[in-house]
């Protein structure tokens, strides 16, 4: 096979920075042709738009070894999607979780966010706050030029992409000389909207230039979005799990159990049920500045600075009512799994409850690169960037935090949960008043709460790469080699104010709010894209007050006079609130190499990539947290461990290991058309931060089934997965190519939980005790009910004296509680995950008609055992599980039609049910699954350029209103539902080029 060297020189440089930026390869063939011609004047002609964005992605996709799928810009400043994660679901096996309707984060071949790495022009980007996943909803699309995603193994990528990694290519003024201007701007009409502006704006501009034959340049982005809309949800916090010896004994036609005789022997009771609105307002701002110089024809500098910052404030209301179980269950009934589906339960409580939060979230990430050119066969270079996301939910200007106020009763005679029709359960409360409709002067403060958690992620890179071309003939090609360090701290800290003002219902205080204050609103439309035959969703009213008004009432009223330590305040670090503080330092230190080869086998054109990465990583754990002294019981299940500030009190941990990851790439062109790969190589993915962070927690509402707690282990090996990929693909036509794939990962130190128990000195527990006891037994021969309050109420009767806040104190002849602490660890196990992708993509000739299909199916050893509690005698017999999240199925169709000055555009993606995660917020101790429903989009965009500077275009996002569900362990034990509705926009770009 001949093989071409050349001499790079500036224009070369150039291209090659643009190409290596995003995708680190070595540098094509082609451009020896372009340094040809670099002392001549040339004629750059750019085609634009959707076809010649898609034959960019196919050509890069066929050149390149490994596995490799991109996402080009139709046009300067003109991305596919508006959302960049939205852009990523186009591509095979990536599909993407959402916030707020919009794409957040992605999975890719059936491995969630944290298995993802993110990286802005080849630099490690840190995840959104205290976190390892990276929100891609904060980052405007604007200003991208490619996106990137790597699915096997590259030795010159940072590591932690066991899934993928995803490199997000933005503008730089020598990828494109010359001067360019676009500048756009469109109207957002949502229309779930109902207190925001109708119609919002989004602005951006991008301007790029070079200077002095070329040897400067500047290109800069800007963008500005608002959007204002509606989010309706109703939800279960969780299900608690109670076994037939725990279930009342009624009269036969009291209970209904269709149980068949694989179910479990007990009952799956919902701990509420809940209904919302929310209102949004949400700005995001983003923009980027790149400056180039090349002072000599070797040397290229750059200096670059990426910006975002986005806020969102929400207000919200909600109701619903809280269930108990035991002595409380009146009737009920349960279907095959022993999901209760119908039950009538006495006590506890109905609340209608306003939810104020706005939270800002900054990112940012300056670097600073040299290119030199050594010889005209080795390139070398140093970047060095500091990047950092911050979260913070204080940026209320009345609050520093997201604060929650609870008016309600428990006046009532008992409580329906219905859930035998219908896409969404009912929840009916019948009160005292003899209606089911509770009257505004019976309103009561239940309690209010604030919190107050910021984050912080920041990473320090220091990347020294270099590249050398074998300028002999022979079977090496290049050589490429480097060396890195990386400093990654991940932080974030909580103030909870506890459960405050005037908790529960005794004394009542509804006089200090007037019925004025609560006004009445129907359920008309609500969650109307659900059926729920003839009942209306949510009881068919609501209550909802202004969340200022219930403030200043709450704090004129419920103050220190009235309520001594429970007074009402909205600080969150108010006198006696929960603190916590902690943080994670990794430190990487990393080597590589990888080489390129070019031989015939067989008379087949062969390439063949081998590479090695080695890296060490120190991991340190500091956490700083208030100490647990008590526990202490106030009424039913509100049991609440009391504190006393840890300011002084830091757990550090530290811990280290060491990976060696191997690569092989293989491409062969068994004809023109037709490419086969083969790779093989090592990923690995860190230990989630929750896990890794030492230190000890313990549930701040330990009631009689939720004595837990967890503590992290920093000494975590990461996950390592070996990976195999083999894939064929037949590039038939301009434009058209068809692939399938096959890919396996073998995956080890999958991450699972232990439980332990364990006792604390000074922590006792009053229903182990002498006392409580006594009393169960006084209830239960006199033949009366054995709720949780009632026996609290019969201690008080028995002489249990209560503190001045109204609770239960333990006594010194109660035993020490027992806990059960959850340890994470590396099991020995291994798990697999294999699929099938496919994807095809067809241009029909000149009619300027195509389309575009994929989807990936995907299997494993990885799934959750729903059955598993079906199996044991208990619940503290069960196996802990190591599932994987986010593994499901996924599909991608597009259809377009482009020519002269027309184009337009619809997509459809399509992602099965999948695991969200393990445990439920009120869930047992059963570690119950969250489940999401399958989900599918379509979308639309129309663009007609009136000249050859003004487009205006229409894009359509969710026109089929697709929702949001999700379920526990089988589809009937419901937990949300989602809607948000369509959004529309309409818009004008101009560009001068």
């Amino acid at each position: 096979m001949k093989q071409s060297k050349f001499a790079k020189k500036r224009l070369a440089v150039y291209i090659s920075a643009a190409l290596t930026a995003g995708l680190n390869t070595n540098v094509m063939a082609e451009e020896a042709a372009l340094t040809e011609t670099k002392d001549k004047e040339v004629e750059v002609i750019e085609v634009t738009g959707i076809m010649s964005s898609l034959t960019r992605s196919m050509l890069v996709k066929r050149n390149t070894s490994g596995v490799v799928d991109v996402i080009s810009a139709e046009d300067m400043g003109k991305f596919p999607d508006t959302n960049l994660a939205e852009s990523l679901q186009r591509i095979t096996g990536v599909t993407v979780s959402r916030n707020n309707g919009e794409g957040s984060e992605i999975t890719v071949r059936g491995f969630g966010p944290d298995f993802n790495l993110i990286t802005l022009n080849g630099r490690q980007m840190p995840g959104t706050g205290n976190s390892r996943s990276y929100s891609l909803e904060n980052l405007s699309s604007d200003g991208v030029s490619e996106l990137i995603v790597n699915k096997t193994a590259r030795a010159e990528n940072p590591s932690g992409g066991l899934g993928a990694t995803v490199n997000i290519v933005t503008m730089k003024p020598f990828s494109s000389p010359g001067e360019k201007m676009v500048i756009s701007a469109k109207g957002i009409y949502d229309s779930s909207n109902v207190e925001g502006d109708d119609i919002t704006p989004e602005f951006s501009g991008l301007y790029s230039n070079t200077f002095a034959d070329d040897t400067f340049g500047v290109a800069f982005s800007f963008s500005h979005q608002q959007r204002d809309f509606q989010q309706q949800a109703a939800n279960i916090q969780g299900r608690q799990y109670r076994p037939d010896a725990q279930l009342p004994s009624l009269d036969a036609d009291k209970v209904i159990d269709n149980r068949d005789a694989n179910a479990a022997a007990g009952a799956f009771f919902p701990r509420d049920m809940n209904y919302g609105i929310a209102n949004v307002e949400r700005e995001r701002t983003n923009a980027n500045i790149a400056f180039q110089y090349a002072p000599i024809e070797s040397v290229i500098l750059t200096l670059d600075y990426t910006m975002g910052e986005s806020i969102t404030g929400t207000n919200a209301i909600g109701w619903g009512q809280w269930h108990d179980y035991g002595g409380s269950i009146k009737s009920y009934e349960l279907d095959e799994n022993g999901t209760v589906i119908f039950a009538d339960m006495s006590g506890n409580d109905g609340s209608y409850t306003a939810n104020r939060d706005t939270t800002e979230t900054n990112e940012s990430s300056l670097g600073f690169n040299i290119e030199w050119q050594a010889t005209d066969d080795l390139i070398l270079s140093v970047d060095y960037h500091n990047s950092e996301n911050k979260i913070d939910n204080g940026k209320d200007k009345g609050m520093n935090g997201t604060g929650s106020l609870v008016f309600g009763s428990d006046q009532l005679v008992t409580k329906h949960y219905d859930f035998r029709t219908g896409d969404i359960p009912q929840g009916t409360i019948f009160w005292n008043n003899g209606s089911t409709t509770l009257a505004p002067s019976e309103m009561d403060s239940h309690f209010s709460q604030f919190i107050h958690s910021p984050g912080k992620a920041e990473v320090d890179q220091l990347q020294i790469d270099g590249s050398w071309e074998n300028p002999n003939d022979s079977a090496l090609m290049s050589v490429k080699f480097g060396l890195a360090r990386t400093e990654q701290t991940m932080s974030g800290s909580n103030a909870w104010s506890g459960l405050i003002g005037g908790f529960l219902f005794n004394p009542n205080y509804s006089a200090a709010f007037p019925d004025g204050m609560f006004e009445y609103n129907t359920t008309d439309g609500f969650l109307d894209e659900f059926s729920n035959g003839d009942n209306p969703i949510g009881l068919g009213y609501y209550y909802s007050f202004d969340f200022d008004e219930a403030v200043a009432r709450s704090a004129a009223f419920l103050n220190s006079d009235l309520l001594g330590d429970d007074y009402f305040s909205t600080d969150p670090y108010r006198e006696g609130a929960v603190k916590g503080q902690g943080s994670v330092e990794e430190n990487t230190n990393s080597i590589y190499v990888s080489s390129l080869f070019e031989f015939e086998l067989a008379e087949f054109p062969v390439q063949m990539s081998v590479g090695l990465r080695y890296e060490e990583t120190a991991v340190e754990s500091n956490v700083l947290q208030d100490v647990p002294t008590d526990v202490w019981w106030l009424k039913n299940t509100e049991w609440h461990t009391q504190y006393t500030s840890g300011e002084n009190t830091f757990y550090t941990e530290e811990g280290d290991y060491d990976v060696l990851l191997p690569m092989l790439d293989i491409r062969v062109d068994l004809t023109d058309d037709i490419v086969a790969r083969a790779s093989w190589g090592k990923t690995i993915s860190r230990a989630p931060l929750g896990n890794l962070a030492g230190g000890l927690s313990l549930s701040s509402s330990p009631g009689l089934e939720g004595r837990t707690g967890g503590q992290g282990d920093t000494d975590l090996d990461p996950y390592e997965s070996t990976n195999l990929d083999l894939s064929l693909e037949y590039y038939y036509a301009e434009g058209s190519y068809a692939s399938v794939g096959y890919f396996r990962k073998d995956v080890k130190n999958f991450i699972s939980t232990r439980r332990i128990s364990s006792q604390y000195e000074g922590i006792r527990d009053i229903a182990a005790g002498p006392r409580y006891a006594q009393a169960l037994a006084d209830l239960n021969a006199a033949g009366l009910s054995t709720t949780g309050e009632d026996i609290r109420l019969q201690m008080i009767a028995n002489g249990a004296t209560v503190n001045a806040q109204g609770y239960l104190t333990p006594n010194a002849d109660d035993p020490l509680m027992t806990w059960n602490i959850t340890q994470p660890f590396n099991t020995s196990d291994n798990k697999t995950v294999d699929g099938i992708e496919v994807a095809v993509q067809h241009f029909f000739g000149d009619s300027g008609f195509g389309f575009g299909a994929n989807a990936t199916f995907v299997d494993g050893d990885v799934e959750f055992d729903v059955d598993d509690i079906t199996k044991v005698d208990s619940v503290a017999d069960l196996e802990p599980q190591t599932p994987l999240t986010g593994l499901g199925d996924s599909a991608n169709f597009q259809v377009f039609y482009e020519k002269d000055d027309l184009s337009v555009k619809v997509t459809y993606a399509w992602r099965d049910e999948y695991l969200i995660g393990v445990g439920q917020d009120q869930g047992s101790a059963d570690a119950p699954p969250q489940f999401a429903k399958e989900f599918g989009q379509v979308d639309m965009s129309v663009n007609y350029d009136i000249d050859e500077n003004f487009t205006v275009f229409f894009e359509g996002l969710n026109l089929n209103n697709e929702t949001e569900q999700g379920y526990g362990r089988y589809e009937e034990q419901f937990l949300f539902a989602r809607q948000y509705g369509s959004r529309y926009t309409l818009g004008v770009r101009y560009s001068f080029k």
